[in-house]
């Protein structure tokens, strides 16, 4: 081969080569350092096997409620929030696809019909030419850019990335959604049992009531004791109106959190007791496959990082191919494909910056600062997550053990109330001290369906803390973020993915 064609050759395939400007990835979860073998506030409810985790799926299913279960369905299919966080996860796929296309060629075509006519007084007018003509072109073109620096390819990981992370805030979405309904159903279920608690209550009082009227028939009561008796149901009563009007509240909240106007949903009382389930926990270093908040903050980090690569390349030249074509014929000619006019090209173009007054290293510098922003965020996200297992772990432990000891005291303010009452009837004791017992016993009472709620709330903190079962394995991969959404504003876009 002659030197000058070896020459050549080389530097096509320097050109054509590909170079990537971005810095090698690295895990943000590096800044992080060691992390600790187990939770510190685990107690009882994070089991001896560390690999153990909460399992995948509807993860609301351990509290064993078929209207929980069907509520939280409804919600993923008419979540007027999770709807709007799907479009914007569909947003940056879309976003990501347009990136991608740069990565190919861009071919258009133009063409032009149109009559014309000739003066019958032009000079050098050829002898039988018509007074009229038609005329007929057609043209292409064709443009490349060859992405020697990867600058184009750099662009679009940014973009899938992105669109990664708007994944994730998609499930981050969607779980606290989840969660913000199991906390309105569960209050809701413990107001119903706070209302059949008065509900007895008023009964037992309505007997006490008839026992002191009774007494006071036979004057062995006072006047006084006849009414202390009655503002003891009257006061009972009030207060279960007000625990109704609670009660309509999360009805309320749980029908917009489904997608239905408040007016038209309803869900009848029940008494219930559900059972507190056992919720492992993993180990610490898993919470960072597992929560996608932080997974999302871990893919705007590697948008960043290939952003660098984006700036890094803009100082360097880039290369263009085009080609052009253009057929013009005249319809009082031969045939068109005889194609009696016409012109192409075939060439190639290059640009790059001599002086921009330092525009391209303010690009980097500024990117180079928002990828240390990012990595920031990571490990902002990421220590909060830890936070917020360790508190739900503890509420955890001390709300038990506080439930543990309001069980006993409730069974300790029954038996005083029932003693008080009794000594009431043979004399020993006034109406006014036995209506203390009973407002004893009665807060007891509630106080012990109040602390199994913040149980169970604090169950539901700690899945919500753990991720909900999710990990980072439900990511879109590249082909799965490069799919066009739907065009037709008319139709519904993909619903939200089931847990």
């Amino acid at each position: 081969m002659k030197p000058r064609l070896r020459f050549a050759a080389l530097l096509g395939a320097v050109l054509l080569a590909s170079c990537n400007l971005a810095p090698p990835y690295q895990s943000p979860a590096k800044t992080l350092g060691i992390l600790p073998v187990s939770f510190k506030e685990g107690g009882r409810w994070q089991p001896a096997t560390p690999a153990s985790t909460l399992q995948r799926g509807p993860w609301w299913r351990i509290y064993h409620d078929a209207s929980l279960d069907s509520l939280e369905s409804q919600l993923i299919a008419a979540n007027p929030d999770l709807a709007a966080a799907v479009a914007n996860y569909s947003s940056y796929k879309d976003a990501a696809l347009q990136l991608d296309a740069y990565l190919f060629p861009f071919v258009s075509a133009s063409g032009e019909a149109g009559r014309f006519q000739v003066s019958t007084k032009r000079p050098l007018r050829h002898i039988g030419q018509p007074n009229y003509s038609n005329f007929h072109t057609m043209g292409g073109e064709l443009r490349y850019e060859v992405d020697i620096w990867d600058q184009l390819h750099n662009a679009t990981a940014a973009g899938i990335a992105l669109a990664q992370a708007a994944a994730a805030d998609l499930a981050s979405v969607q779980l606290s959604l989840e969660a913000d309904l199991a906390n309105a159903y569960l209050t809701l279920r413990e107001l119903d049992n706070d209302v059949d608690l008065l509900q007895q209550t008023v009964t037992a009082y309505q007997h006490y009531l008839q026992i002191v009227e009774q007494r006071h028939v036979d004057n062995i009561a006072s006047g006084l004791d006849v009414s202390q008796a009655r503002f003891q149901v009257d006061a009972a009563s009030a207060q279960e109106s007000g625990l109704r009007a609670q009660r309509a509240v999360y009805e309320h909240m749980i029908a917009d959190l489904i997608g239905k106007p408040a007016s038209a949903f309803s869900i009848a009382p029940k008494v219930t007791h559900i059972a507190v389930p056992v919720i492992p926990t993993g180990v610490p270093s898993q919470l960072l496959q597992r929560r996608p908040d932080i997974a999302a903050a871990e893919r705007r980090v590697a948008a960043a990082n290939a952003e660098i690569g984006v700036a890094r390349a803009a100082f360097y030249p880039n290369l263009m191919l085009n080609a052009t074509g253009n057929f013009n014929s005249s319809l009082n000619a031969p045939p068109l494909v005889t194609l009696p006019v016409s012109f192409w090209s075939l060439g190639a173009s290059s640009l790059a910056p001599l002086y921009e007054g330092g525009f391209l290293r303010a690009q980097l510098a500024q990117k180079v600062a928002l990828w240390h922003q990012a990595t920031e965020n990571y490990r902002s996200v990421a220590l909060n997550a830890f936070q917020q297992v360790e508190d739900a772990l503890s509420n955890l432990n001390l709300l038990s053990e506080q439930y543990g000891h309001q069980q006993a005291a409730v069974k300790d303010a029954l038996r005083v109330q029932q003693l008080g009452f009794d000594l009431y009837q043979l004399g020993a004791k006034n109406y006014l001290e036995v209506i203390v017992d009973q407002e004893l016993a009665l807060q007891a009472e509630m106080l012990l369906i109040d602390d199994r709620e913040s149980v169970l709330l604090a169950s539901v903190s700690l899945v919500r803390a753990l991720g909900g079962g999710w990990t980072t394995d439900r990511l879109p991969g590249r082909d799965a973020v490069l799919t066009l959404s739907g065009m037709d504003p008319r139709k519904p876009l993909p619903p939200a993915p089931q847990p």
